[in-house]
């Protein structure tokens, strides 16, 4: 009999896979109705929906692995990388989803600065690394046209098998969104592979808008992360994202 493996766990979701059956449980059902959705509207390989019973959704395992992780080399070839931006630019063309943009950017500003204020007063990283990456992150606050984004594109969001994509999974964030949010999310701690990102992506990046994102992104889940019992202060996850702009 296939064994149970926890995937993540925290207060809001959980995600368990058994044999090649992944069940995801979500507090919100609102996240749940969105991935559903999501993947059916995507251009791109999703995994296949088996059932639904809320609050559990059972979909299927995709081929491959993952294009790496937070904090570790990855050994996907370059080729394998800009397939994942190929098929990012491919959902980044496609027409917008019915429903509102799952982030309010507009709030974005309000909650760098408390989330800032936060990182200093508790002392968990140093003032002047906090205010550089805020300086870094306000470029990310400016004119963009929305865009079909996935909204949460980790590395270990995206499956390859050599150079091919063959997954994109985890869409309960997706959404009409800045692009650019989404190809900073997938290069995160991984800023070498952007160039072989975007021989698939194509042209028409902002780049300072990527790396504003690497800084943003890094600051606004910082107080969320270490919460939830995870360690932002891991080899190469956001807190080595933050000093590497120093």
């Amino acid at each position: 009999m296939d064994e149970v493996e926890v995937v993540v766990a925290h207060s809001q979701r959980a995600t368990l896979r058994v044999g090649e059956v992944f069940l995801k449980i979500d507090s919100d059902q609102q996240n749940i109705d969105v991935e559903v959705a999501a993947m059916a509207l995507a251009p791109v390989p999703t995994p296949e929906i088996l059932w639904r019973n809320p609050p559990v959704l059972a979909i299927s395992a995709v081929p491959g692995t993952a294009l790496g992780v937070l904090g570790a080399p990855s050994t996907a070839s370059p080729a394998a990388w800009a397939a994942a931006g190929a098929a990012v630019r491919r959902l980044h063309e496609a027409p917008l989803p019915p429903w509102p943009g799952r982030k309010n950017y507009d709030e974005l500003p309000a909650e760098l600065e408390a989330e800032c204020d936060w990182l200093i007063s508790s002392g968990v990283l140093p003032s002047d690394l906090v205010k550089r990456n805020r300086e870094i992150a306000e470029a990310a606050f400016r004119p963009w046209r929305p865009m079909f984004v996935h909204g949460d594109l980790q590395i270990t969001h995206i499956f390859v098998d050599g150079d091919e994509l063959t997954g994109i999974i985890d869409w309960s964030e997706a959404g009409p969104g800045d692009p650019m949010f989404d190809l900073a999310s997938l290069t995160l701690g991984h800023e070498e592979r952007l160039a072989d990102v975007l021989t698939g992506y194509g042209s028409d990046v902002d780049l300072d808008a990527i790396r504003a994102w690497w800084s943003l992104r890094s600051l606004l889940a910082s107080r969320w992360l270490i919460e939830h019992g995870f360690d932002p202060n891991s080899p190469g996850c956001e807190f080595d994202v933050l000093r590497s702009r120093m």
